[in-house]
């Protein structure tokens, strides 16, 4: 199973969507939350090269924001 971090904020809403579409499909993630912990805050904006939130990191693979296509893509998924 390939590593993922989903860093988020608190009261994302697309947040929450890529973490429910990880958990319909059985993804084991780590949650990291860049509004509590400015190093998460640091790491994101390095990987992603913003602030816009969610940032799913797919073994070094990074996906922005909400996308099922590339989320899939980036998994593995069919």
């Amino acid at each position: 199973m390939k590593k993922v971090i989903v860093y988020s904020t608190t009261n994302c809403p697309w947040c929450v969507k890529v973490k429910d579409f990880l958990k319909q499909n059985r993804v084991p993630f780590e949650e990291r939350n860049a509004k509590e912990n400015v190093e998460y805050a640091l790491e994101v904006q390095q990987k992603s090269g913003g602030v816009a939130m969610p940032v799913t990191d797919v073994e070094g693979m990074i996906v922005i924001g909400f996308n099922p296509a590339k989320l899939k893509a980036a998994l593995g998924l069919q």
